[in-house]
């Protein structure tokens, strides 16, 4: 740090690096006007110092608690009020979108009563489809170059197709049986 400042004793309130011309003013005393610790090292600051002793981060000063309190409890009903509003400004927005007639067939129970499945054997038959779109992304995806890379993309489609497997047999279990009965 001598070769910096030359010729200056290096001291704990006096900056390492001269950024601006000294101007020699009093010593403010440490009160409740600045802070109690350095924000970059967390080195609490010497009685009066204006820098931190460690690292030269000049000492910030820190608004009183009072201010403080009163900017943030002024800040609790505004976001209460935003709060309250943002339901209704995210519905106006998603009238104001016009979404394709095609799309209307995506809606999750017109799929459902088209089908014929129940909730549960529904959800459980997309997982096994995405499984499945899995397996066959795994092939497009990547390409093997030699034994081992082929049977880690052949145990990935494994995988993938046990897992297609499980959620159609979990499927298979969550839907209702129809009345045996009802055909006499």
């Amino acid at each position: 740090m001598a070769e910096v400042v030359p010729d200056a004793p290096q001291e704990f309130w006096r900056s390492p690096t001269v950024l601006e011309p000294v101007v020699e003013a009093p010593v403010p005393a440490a009160t409740a006007l600045f802070a109690e610790a350095c924000a970059n090292c967390g080195t609490e600051f010497m009685i009066g110092g204006r820098f931190c002793h460690t690292c030269g981060l000049r000492r910030p000063a820190v608004a009183p608690a009072s201010m403080e309190a009163a900017i943030v409890a002024g800040l609790w009903p505004q976001s209460l009020v935003w709060l309250r509003s943002w339901p209704g400004l995210v519905a106006a927005a998603w009238h104001k979108i016009s979404l394709p007639d095609w799309m209307q067939y995506l809606q999750f129970h017109k799929i459902k009563r088209w089908i014929g499945l129940p909730t549960g054997a529904l959800i459980a038959f997309m997982i096994g489809l995405g499984c499945v779109a899995g397996a066959i992304g795994v092939s497009l995806v990547y390409r093997a170059s030699n034994l081992a890379e082929f049977q880690a993309i052949q145990m990935w489609r494994i995988e993938w197709l046990l897992a297609a497997t499980a959620s159609f047999v979990a499927g298979i279990l969550l839907k209702k049986p129809h009345d045996i009965d009802s055909d006499d």
